[in-house]
This record gives structure tokens, sequence and C-alpha cells, in this order.
């Protein structure tokens, strides 16, 4: 024990020489052998402590506190002991601090007790955290443990929570500032949501709302305890705003009790007023009490909700009394002026003016709109009261939404008001919406007196009646007192036609509706009227109706009561139009009521139906866009009232009458959907398509127009026409010609003399018998032309003086020079007559001193047999547009059309009489190209005649250009860039000006035009053309026949030039290649010279090769009769003018003629044929065949020695046969082919030396040919004929080496297959059939024959080869291989079964093979 003491007071005297570490030791020494001594614990912390070493003190002083915990000493080293670390053991040193404030508050030290307080929360304040600082003001509050110790030593307690709560507002706007900044920024996040959300989270874990209520009741200042008031309930507020819906409640009404307190002590806080103002809930203004009404307005005067209350309680709205002290100063005010100077009420403009000001000052107050809106209400201003109510629910809504409140009677008011004032404004457009108001009203208040009102009214308007009876007379009930309500029932009455019941009820009422105010005299107007419509619905005779002393005194006696009441001024309007007869009043009478009223529709019909009769659109126009701006025109959805079409089909009209289809489409459209039965707008929409371009949708108009007048009845009998008319202009449009004339003469069936109908019927012919030129029907246009014809001399009867008359005259006359082969169905004398029609003649001598066609063409002389067709065709044509020129004198662009015209017809003229003298002798054709050239003089001098009445037209230009292009290159150049100037997206200008370049042989220049015109308009055939004889040009044969087909596959028929270059070129590939049995090589050409035929006849050339065609496709017998035509025209040429051209292509016919011939059988004429073609083409003749050059001669002679030789080959002329097969091989050079002919011929004679002689030709042949099939062929047949094994081996080896190549057809194939077959079955092939079987389809597996004849030798032991050739022969079938029907036919036999061999049938029905087998399989 006595160690112990002396460490400690060893301990102690170091402590005192500030030793630590010594001290420390000692005190180690005494705890060593007593742990929980109080000393040595209190030095060994502050030995540590002084060392630095905080964390090894605070043990020791927590042991001697624990020893001694009552005792100072230990908490004191505590507290220096954390002060000394600072921030972070600021918690630590709080709760030592409140230790040892209570240790000396038991000592009863004071002083040290609020020195350690204050120095504690002065640290707090610098080096703690804003929490920290309020937890240490805390200490300072009543309710801390020394607080009672300490009272009036610390600073009030509202002072400190003062403190405390400016510091938890800075803490809390910190927070919320930094959430929404770091949330803002997440993905989707929305700045509004975080904004709540982020509030929610503080302000609902703040204790603020305690500290302003502590403030308040601990503060003596009156000022501060308002402050504080003001702060707790925006605090309140603010937090009832963000809280979730489920919490709402408590707080709404703590936040309701806070308002109520202020507004009863009438402390001047807004948000307090608005509270109790805002959210009080209430049926209408007198559920608020006055005096705080009126108490606000004293407080807040300038407030916008003030200014509304102001006026709205000064008006004859308010439902409170005037305020008695006011009408006191008043009172007294006005005693002490004089009357003129005394205190004046606001005037109803001085009050909506003050509660407009409000109203946009306070716009986010819904009481304030709510007032608003009835003002408007009551002032009939229903726009703005529906504007006012919208915003009103919307605030409501949204205050219900904040604060979790019901306020259903606010909302049903303000919904009433909506809903009354959507009744009357843009009505009936609205009374869906209002009648959905009302009903969801009375869902929760079934007596609701205005709603009922309101249901009332609304099924008036839908012409509900008999429900609007029952609404308003439940209406009466709840208010039997309400005039207006009874006068309405009765008028509900009258519209359901009793009018008896509802003359006693209105005349009832009559009495009670006094009063001078406006109201109360519109109230009267309305009486009177209705009891005027009663009278003259119950009095419906003229004499009753026109009684001055009947419904029209009524009618006057409303404009009395009411000079603005306008359906008075309508019924007047109808008294005076319909009764008085009297029409200048009548129309100032709906003028009047128009004026007045929009909904007035009667009226404003007839005023638009007198306007339009005057042609006054505009006018039409006004009235019209005015009906419909009222809404009274659509009926709303379930009404019963039928809507008013006409103002949209006014419109219709006055759109159609600007040209302005888009909007007059809308228009009509409009109208069909008020009245789907209303003809007129469907004829109207229709014209209106038509107009704009749209054909389909204008045929659809038409044809339910159709229907809308076959279900009338015959009521519009008389004006259908008009929409078949229309029709049948949409279907000429759209090119179905066919149902378009077929239309229009369903017009005339019903009105026969229609000019109109007439002219575009003609034009429609003229139209389509272009269109069938253009699509080859060459026929069908000639047909269509001559009923062109019909029609015109119809019209002529009654109207000669029409251009378009003999525009369409001239143009179906010219058909008739494109479509030459039906040129003899010209109505040659009905022309002459109708040309003679309605006029001398003079007018014809129209340039007949250029083209030599005058008024004496018409003679008879001039439409003799001695001219072509074509020419007496044209001659009509240029007679009829002469005449066109003179009836369109009157019109500069219709005179300049006809010049165009004229000259376009003289140009043709030029073109076909310069064909004509082509195919003529030397002779005659001098005669014809000099006339030709007359016309194409006259067409230059119509042209620019054209141009001057015309000059910015590009196809005049164009036209000039192409009349000049043989005469002066440049004149042509220059109107080709001028007319490229007017339009450079012309395609064919630019084909035009690159034919002119070709022909002055600068093709780069050619082929930019041609390149511009494709891509112009990549549809245009000639540009294509055009691009093709460049190319043939400059001899690039493929890319020019590549051009030739695609202009002949997107051109139209009448192109002769388009067709001719087709044709050659295609002959030219066909020539130059072998195979020819692709018929889809050959239908396109011949197809294309056919229609060459149809429109040059005596085009002997084309004819010649269209016969090639024929022959090509398998056609014999139409080539035969072509060529004996060529032939016959050849011949009679030559007879005449005995050129040597005609001779070589006489003896080239013949010479195709005897082949033809030869394969049509007919053997003997064959022969006949090639007989005369090698006289005609031998070198000894007198001519010597001039007209062919040495090697077409050659051919020519080759040609008719072969054909004259098979012709007597199978005519059984053996040694004939042999002899012209001999000259054919010596014509030949020993060709390959003809030796094999000659060989065959030998062979089937019979004789030894013959067969000797084949045997010989055929081994030369084989040597000097190795590739030549048919030789190969012959001599394999030979050998086996002579049993010649060796020579049969020979010829086996080369066959099979060519099989395996892709050079042999089908026929080849199948021919070599049959032939090593044979051979096989007759044992000259080792292996036998089967064995040459395998071989063949080793050598070529992908053909059917090898299969075939594998199939033939396996028999029915296996059907797999026969399954095979079937295959093989589906994939060799066009277009994947040449292979055919016949071939294939035999591949389907081949199966054997009953299917195929029905297919077999259906491919080739010619051969016996397929009914064979399924002859077998239906027998079996």
């Amino acid at each position: 024990m006595s160690n112990a003491k002396q460490a400690l007071k060893a301990a102690k005297a170091a402590i005192d020489a500030q030793q630590w570490p010594e001290a420390a030791t000692q005190a180690e020494r005494v705890l060593a052998a007593d742990p929980r001594n109080y000393h040595a614990n209190v030095f060994l912390g502050l030995a540590l402590d002084k060392q630095g070493r905080h964390a090894g003190a605070e043990k020791p002083y927590h042991t001697a506190a624990d020893v001694k915990p009552k005792d100072p000493l230990a908490w004191q080293g505590l507290v220096n002991l954390y002060e000394q670390q600072g921030k972070s053991k600021l918690d630590d040193y709080g709760r030592a601090v409140i230790v040892l404030a209570e240790i000396y508050q038991d000592l009863d030290d004071q002083i040290r007790c609020q020195t350690v307080i204050d120095k504690f929360v002065g640290y707090a304040r610098e080096h703690g955290s804003r929490q920290q600082h309020i937890e240490a003001l805390e200490v300072m509050l009543p309710g801390s443990s020394v607080y009672d110790s300490l009272e009036g030593r610390m600073p009030h307690p509202s002072q400190t929570f003062t403190r405390i709560a400016a510091l938890i507002e800075t803490d809390e706007k910190e927070r919320i500032n930094k959430e929404i900044g770091e949330r803002r920024t997440r993905l989707g996040a929305k700045l509004g949501q975080v904004t709540v959300e982020v509030k929610r989270e503080v302000l609902s874990k703040s204790r603020l709302e305690h500290v302003y209520q502590s403030i308040i009741d601990w503060t003596n200042d009156d000022e501060v305890r308002r402050e504080y008031e003001e702060k707790l309930l925006q605090r309140a507020t603010d937090t009832l705003f963000v809280l979730p819906a489920a919490e709402k409640t408590a707080k709404r009404e703590r936040v309701e009790e806070l308002a109520r307190g202020m507004v009863i002590i009438k402390h001047p806080f807004a948000l307090a007023w608005q509270v109790v103002l805002e959210w009080r809930d209430g049926s209408s203004l007198a559920d608020w009490d006055v005096q705080v009404l009126r108490e606000y307005i004293e407080f807040f005067p300038a407030d916008g909700l003030s200014k509304v209350l102001t006026g709205f309680l000064g008006s004859e709205l308010s439902p409170f009394p005037a305020d008695a002290k006011e009408d006191g100063a008043v009172d007294e005010a006005q005693d002490a002026v004089p009357e003129e100077e005394g205190t004046q009420a606001l005037t109803a403009e001085e009050r909506l003016l003050l509660m407009t000001d409000g109203i946009e000052e306070k716009p986010e107050s819904h009481l304030a709109l709510r007032l608003m809106a009835e003002y408007y209400l009551f002032l009939e201003e229903h726009e703005s009261a529906v504007g006012s109510s919208r915003r009103a629910l919307e605030l409501v809504t949204a205050e219900v939404k904040k604060t979790g409140s019901k306020l259903q009677d606010t909302i049903d008011a303000i919904t009433i008001t909506l809903a009354t004032a959507l009744i009357y404004h843009e009505t009936p457009r609205n009374h869906a919406e209002a009648k959905l108001l009302f009903e969801g009203i009375l869902a929760r208040k079934p007596t609701s007196t205005s709603a009922l009102i309101g249901v009332g009214l609304i099924l008036e308007e839908q012409e509900h009646f008999a429900g609007a009876v029952g609404f308003l007379t439940r209406a009466i009930a709840r208010d039997p007192a309400n005039i207006r309500i009874k006068a309405e029932a009765a008028w509900c009455k009258a519209l359901d036609g009793d009018y008896s019941q509802a003359l006693k009820e209105l005349e009832a009422c009559l009495p009670d509706v006094k009063g001078t105010e406006a109201r109360s005299r519109a109230l009267r107007a309305t009486t009177l009227y209705r009891l005027g419509r009663c009278k003259w619905e119950l009095e419906p005779s003229r004499s009753s109706r026109k009684d001055r002393k009947g419904a029209y005194s009524f009618f006057l006696a409303a404009l009395q009561a009411n000079v603005s009441f306008a359906p008075a001024y309508t019924s007047l309007g109808i008294y005076y139009a319909d009764y008085a007869r009297d029409k200048k009043r009548a129309r100032k009478c709906f003028q009047k009521a128009f004026e007045l009223s929009p909904s007035e529709v009667e009226a404003a019909e007839r005023l638009a139906r007198g306007f339009a009769d005057q042609a006054d659109w505009e006018l039409v126009e006004a009235v019209a866009q005015r009906v419909v701006a009222s809404g009274k025109v659509r009926p709303t959805p379930g009404s019963k009232r039928k809507g008013a079409s006409w103002p949209f089909a006014a419109l219709g009209v006055v759109n159609m009458n600007r040209q302005d289809y888009v909007n007059s489409i809308v228009s009509f459209q409009s109208a069909l959907r008020i009245s789907a039965e209303d003809y007129h707008s469907w004829v109207g929409l229709g014209e209106s398509y038509h107009h704009s371009g749209r054909y389909i949708a204008a045929t659809k108009a038409f044809q339910q127009a159709a229907k809308v007048e076959a279900g009338a009845g015959g009521k519009l009998f008389e004006e259908s026409w008009f929409a078949k008319y229309m029709l049948a202009n949409v279907k000429r449009e759209l090119g179905d010609y066919d149902d378009a004339v077929q239309e229009y003469h369903e017009v005339l069936d019903l009105r026969a003399d229609e000019f109109g109908v007439q002219m575009a019927l003609a034009q429609t012919l003229v139209e389509g018998a272009w269109h069938s030129l253009e699509t080859g029907f060459f026929g069908k246009a000639a047909e269509l032309s001559k009923g062109a014809l019909d029609i015109a001399c119809l019209i002529a009867e009654r109207r000669s003086d029409v251009f378009n008359l003999w525009k369409a005259v001239g143009d179906a006359c010219s058909v008739f020079s494109f479509a030459s082969g039906s040129a003899k169905d010209v109505p040659l004398e009905e022309i002459r007559n109708l040309l003679k029609k309605g006029i001398e003649g003079a007018e014809y001598d129209l340039l007949a001193e250029v083209d030599g066609v005058g008024k004496e063409i018409l003679d008879d002389s001039a439409f003799d047999d001695s001219s072509s067709l074509t020419t007496r065709v044209l001659v009509a044509a240029l007679l009829a547009q002469k005449r066109a020129v003179y009836a369109s004198a009157n019109e500069v662009h219709a005179q300049a059309v006809a010049w165009y015209n004229l000259g376009w017809t003289e140009q043709r003229a030029h073109e076909c009489l310069a064909r004509e003298a082509r195919l003529m002798t030397p002779a005659e054709a001098s005669g014809a190209t000099k006339k030709a050239s007359r016309h194409r003089k006259a067409a230059v001098r119509c042209f620019k005649r054209a141009i001057e009445l015309e000059a910015g037209n590009g196809e005049f230009w164009n036209a000039l250009g192409v009349a000049t292009s043989q005469v002066n290159a440049k004149v042509s150049q220059h109107s080709f860039i001028r007319s490229l100037y007017l339009n450079d997206k012309n395609a064919r200008v630019w084909t035009n000006l690159g034919a002119l370049y070709v022909v002055q042989e600068d093709f780069q220049l050619a082929n930019d035009a041609f390149t511009r015109a494709q891509s112009t308009d990549p549809d245009y055939a000639p540009a294509w053309l055009g691009q093709g004889l460049l190319a043939s040009h400059l001899g690039d044969a493929g890319e020019a026949r590549s051009l030739f087909t695609h202009a002949f596959e997107i051109g139209d028929s009448s192109s002769l030039l388009t067709q001719r270059q087709y044709a050659v070129a295609s002959f030219d590939q066909l020539a130059s290649t072998a195979s020819t049995s692709d018929l889809g090589n050959l239908l396109g050409p011949l197809f294309a010279l056919q229609q060459v035929r149809s429109q040059a006849l005596g085009d002997l050339t084309y004819a010649h090769l269209s016969a090639m065609f024929l022959e090509r496709i398998g056609d014999y017998i139409s080539a035969v009769d072509v060529l004996t035509n060529v032939c016959s025209m050849v011949e009679q040429d030559y007879e005449s003018s005995e050129s040597a051209e005609s001779l070589g292509r006489f003896a080239q016919g013949k010479a195709d003629l005897a082949r033809v011939q030869l394969a049509a059988h007919e053997y003997e004429d064959a022969v006949e044929s090639a007989d005369t073609a090698l006289q005609l083409a031998s070198e000894d003749t007198e001519d010597g065949a001039g007209g062919l050059t040495p090697a077409a001669r050659r051919k020519c002679r080759l040609s008719a020695h072969l054909t004259a030789g098979l012709g007597q080959y199978y005519g059984g002329a053996m040694d004939e046969a042999i002899e012209m097969f001999r000259a054919a091989l010596e014509e030949s050079d020993g060709a390959t082919d003809v030796v094999c002919l000659l060989a065959q011929v030998l062979w089937a004679k019979g004789g030894d030396p013959e067969r000797t002689v084949a045997r010989e030709q055929l081994e030369e042949s084989v040597r000097s040919d190795e590739g030549h099939v048919l030789s190969r062929l012959l001599r394999g047949a030979v050998a086996m004929l002579d049993e010649d094994s060796r020579a049969m081996n020979r010829v086996t080896a080369k066959i099979h080496s060519l099989k395996g190549k892709d050079g042999l057809s089908e026929e080849q194939r199948r021919k070599t297959g049959k032939l090593l077959a044979v051979a096989a079955e007759l044992g000259l092939q080792p292996g036998g059939r089967a064995a040459e079987a395998m071989t063949s389809v080793l050598l070529a597996p992908a053909h059917p024959h090898g299969w075939s004849h594998l199939a033939e030798v396996a028999g029915e032991e296996s059907v797999f080869p026969a399954e095979m050739a079937l295959v093989t022969a589906h994939r060799a079938v066009p277009p994947g291989g040449a292979l055919s029907a016949v071939d294939l036919c035999r591949a389907f036999a081949g199966t054997g079964r009953v299917a195929d061999a029905q297919r077999a049938v259906v491919m080739a029905p010619w051969l016996a093979e397929g009914w064979t087998v399924l002859a077998e399989g239906v027998a079996a």
C-alpha cells in the first residue's frame, strides 16, 4: 500500500513538473496494484492527453468517472480531451458537457455550469455541422436537464428557437436543391416529378413546423408571433401539396385550422384568407360568409380576387343584401352634396371592366374565374363564360389534387355554368358536351333545377320534344314561379305538334311577362313570336296566313317588343315572299334576320338562292360561310334534327366558279356528310374531281349520283342526264372510250338535241380512234372515225360554224390515212356532202394556190378512183381543217390551233404522198413528189401563221422544225431550240432535234439530244428509236437491235419506223444464228410487220419480210398467200417499169414462195415457182438479174435448186431431183448439207451405182467436215444397212464424242440416240441396247433422250429411268432449254401412269404415244 501511495505522489510530482511520461509510468504502477484507483486513472489520462495519446487517455478518464460519477475532475478531463480532438469527437464532447453541467448543477455551481454550456455551444457553432449546432442549442431549451438551474442566465427560449429555425431553414433548402440537382440528371427524370419527390422526403421528416409553433408559444413579441404564424401556415401548406393522397386529410385540416384562426383575428395574411375562401366547397356564393368576403375586400383592395368580388357583390347576381354601413355612408355622402355630385354606384360597364382586370391580375383563382363565368353567363357572353368555366374547372381539379379535398359542390356549380353556356355557344355544336355534363350532375343530384332546365333546352334543340317537356316540367315543379321555363315548356309542346295546348299555355304566360329591362323585353318578344307561330301552324289556309290580324300581327308585336328579334324577321320575310308577293320587303326581312343571327338558316338559304340567281357568287359565299360558322347546319350526334347541306353545296359551287377545285371537293364532301342523298352535291363533287384530275373518284361520285337518281323514283329524271354526261366525260379522260361513247349515247337518248353532248361524242369517237391506232386496232380506229363522221353530219344540220366540229371531221379523216387497210370503208360521199353544208365554198380556197386543194376539189372528178384512197381522205381532212380556220376567226387561240391543225394535216399529206412516190415508177413519182412538196410548203406557211398568232406555244415551233427539217436545216434547228426554250421538258422536241442532227451527220449532238429526251421521258419510244438508228449508222448492230426492241415494246402501234426497224433488226439477228426454234423471238417482229401491212398496204418489202417470219413460225399457208400477193404486185411493177431491181425482187420472191409451198406440201407449185426463180436469176438472161448482187443471186439459185429438187423428190421424179441436187451442189461449192440431201435421194432411188455414189459423197463429207452431225448420222445409217460393223464402229466413236459436247440440239440428240440404239439392237454395237443407253446417259445425264432409251430397254422392270427422263425433260423445256412439246409428251408417256398419260395428251394431242398409254391405263 505504501508503494502505491509513493507512486501516486511521484505521479503528482511529475505532473506538476510537466514530466508527462514519468507521470504516466507512475500512474500505471499504481493501477497495476489498484486498477480502480480514481486519482491514478485521472493522472494517467492527463499524462497521456498531454503526450497527444488521445485514444489511450479516454479509457482511464472513463474508468475514473465510473469510480466517482459525481466527481467533476474526470469529466473535466474528458471535456478537455474531446475539445482538443475537434469535430470528430463533437458528439462525445456534447454528452460529456451535459454530464459535467449536471454535476455542477448538483454542486450548485451555476457559474461553472453556464460556462461549460456556453463554451460547448460556441464550439459547436464554430466546428460542428448545422445539425450538431442545433443539438447544442437544444441544451439551452426548456426540457433540458440543466435548463431549470440556468433559467435567466441563458437567452430566452424564443430566441433560441428562432436561431434553430433559421438553421433548419437553411439546411433544408440546401438539401432540397442538392437532391434535385442530382436526381434530375437521371435517365427519364422529369423536373416537376423530381421536385415533388424531394420535397416530400425532406418536408415530411422536418420538425420546422414544431419549431415555428414553439416560437409562437414562447415569444412575447406580437409581431414575431404574427411572422411565425404566417411561416407556419405557409410551411404546412407547402407540405400538404407534396404529401401522398392518403396523408393529405389530416394535414389539410391543420392548414384550414391555422387559416381560420388568422381570419378570425383578422390578420391580413393573404394565404390564410385565400385558403378560407378558395378551399370552401359551396354550390353558390351564398354559402360563403359575406362578412369574410367584405373583410377580404377591405384588407386586400388591390388584389384581383377582391376586384372580382367587388364587382360581383355589387351586381344583380349578388346573393347578399347591400352592406348597411356602406349604404348609410353612401346616403350621408349623397345628402351632403348636390344630387348631380352624389356618389354613384358602378355602372355595368365599369363593373365588367373591374372584374376583367381582377381576372388578369389573379388568373390562378378558381373562385374569381367561377364568379366571372357566372357574370358572363348573365350578360349572355357565352363564349367568355365557356372559357372562364373551363379554366376554373382546370384550377379546381388541380386544387383537389394538391389538397386532397373533394370540392364536389364547387365542381358541380362550375360545371352547370359551363354546360349552360355551351347550350348557347355555337349552338348546336356543343350540345352533346353540355348534355353529358348535365347528365353527370343529375346522376349525383337528381333534383338540380339548373341541370333539368339545361337538359330540357338541349333536347328541344335536338328535336326530342317529348323528353324536353318532361325535364322542363320537372324543373317547373322545383321552381313554379319561373315564367321562362313555363314558356319554354309550352314551346316544346308546340314543336312536338300540340299547337293548341301550346297556344293556351303561351297565352297564360304572356300577362306575367312584364318589365322594361332587356331580358324581360326579349322574353316577351319570344313569347309573342311563338304565339304567332302557333297560329300560323293552326291556320294553314292561304287566306288565314295572309290575314294581317292573324299570325302576322304577332310577328309585328314581337318586333315592337324587341326590334332585334331575328326569327320574327324571317317569318315576316316568308309572309311577304309567299303570301304578300312583295319580294323587295321579303328580301329586306331576310337580310335583317340574317344580319341579326346567322342561325336563321331559312332566311340565309332564301338570300343565297336569290344571290345565286343573280350570279353574285361573292355574296353567296359570304352567306354560306356565315351559316356554316354558326354551327346550325350540322346536327349533333343523336339529334333528330336534320342538317342543312345547302351552305356547303353553295360553297362548292362558288369554289367551282373560281376553279378552286380542292376547296370545292371539301365543301361538297361536307354537304354529303350531312345529306348523303343530295343528288346535286354528288354531281358537284364528281365535277370537281373531274376538273382536278381525280378521275377514278369522279367516276365513283357520278355513279353514286346515278344511284341517288334511281332511288328518287323519277323525281330527278329531268336532271339525271347531266350526271351521265359528266360520267362520260370522266371515262373519256380515263381513256375508257367505249364506255364513254355508250354513256354519251344514253344521254342522247334522253336529250337527243343536246349540242354539247353531240359534240363531246364526236370528239370522243375521234380520240378513241387515235387510241386504237396507238394500240394497233386499225379496223376499230376506222370504225370509230366513221361513227364520228356520222355524228358530225347530225351536228352540221343544226350548227356548222363550230371550230371543234370541223377539227373532229379533219381528225377523223386523217385517221384513215394511218389505217390504210380500212380505207375502203371511208364514206367519201357522206364527207363530201358534209363539207358542202352551210358554206359557199370560198373558204376552201385558203392556201389553194400552194397546196392545190380548193373548192373545186369537191367536184365528182376529185373523188373518183384515179387517186388513192389515202390521198382522198387527206384531201377531205385538209378541207375540214380549212373550214375550222374560218370557224375560229373570232378567237385568237382557237385560230392559232386551227392553223396548227391545218399545218399538221398538210405535213401528213406530204409524208403520205412522198411514201407513195417511192413505190411508183420514176415517171409517176416525179409528179407525186412535186405535189408532196407543195403540201410541205403549205404546212410551213400554216405553222408560221400559228406562231404569229401565239408565239409562246412550243408545239407550234416544234411543228415548224419538223416541216423545215428537209428544206432548211438552220431554220429547223432554230425552231426546235425555240421550242425547247419555251419548254425544255418536251421529249418529242429533243428527239426531233436529235433526228435533225443525225441527218446532218453530227452524231455527238444527236446522241446528246436523244439522251436528254430519254431522261426527260423514259417512256417516249422515238427517243430510243433515234438512238438505235444512230447506233446502227455507227455499226453497232447489237446495241441498235436492243434499242429498236425497247422502242417497240414501249411505243404505240402507229409508228411505222419503229416497227420496221425492229422487224429488220430481229430478222438480221435470226439470219445470223442457226436456231429459230424460240417462238418468242419471232412473234414480236411478226406482230410489228402485220401492223406495218395494216398501215402501208403497198409496202412490198415488209410484206415479203413478214412472210419470212411466217415461214419460221410454221404458218406456211399464210406465208404462201403473202408471197403470192408480193410476187403478183412485183410482177406488175416489172411489167410496167421493166427495171432490173423489180426483176431481182421478183426472182427472190419466187424463190421464197417455192420454199414455203414446199413446206405446205404444194410440190408441183413449189417446183414451178423454183423453176421461175432459176430462170429469172440465171446469169444468161438479158437483164442478168441486175437487181440482185452476185451473192444474193447465188443464194437465190441455191434455194431454188434445193426446193425444186425436194419438190421433185416428193413428187416421185427421182432423176430430176438428183439433177437439181447436183446443180445445187455446184452452186454451193460442195456444201455438206447439200451433199446429205443428194445422198438421201440417191439412196432412195435404190440402184447400186446411185448408192455407191451416196456412200462416196458421205465419206467425203465426213472427212471434210468432221463436226457435221447429219453426215455422221447418214453414214451410220448406211453402215447399218450395209451391216458394215467396222464403219459403224468408226461412226459410233465419233458420235459418242459429239454427244459429250454441248453444241447438239435436242433433235440431233434424239436422232443420235435412236441410231445408236438401233445399231446396238442389230448387234453392230458391243454390249447391246442397254449398254448403249447407259453410255448415252453417262455422256449427257441432263438430257432426257438417253434416259428415255434406257427406260425402253428396262421396260417394266425399273421405273427409275422413265422417272429421270421426265425430270430431265421438265428441266429442258423453255426457258431452261429448247426441248419441244413432242419430246416432253414422250417423256410423260414413258412413265406408263394414267395421270402422266393425260398430261402427255395435253402437251401434244397430235401424237399417238400419249393416247396409247392413256387407253392402256384406262383399260387396265
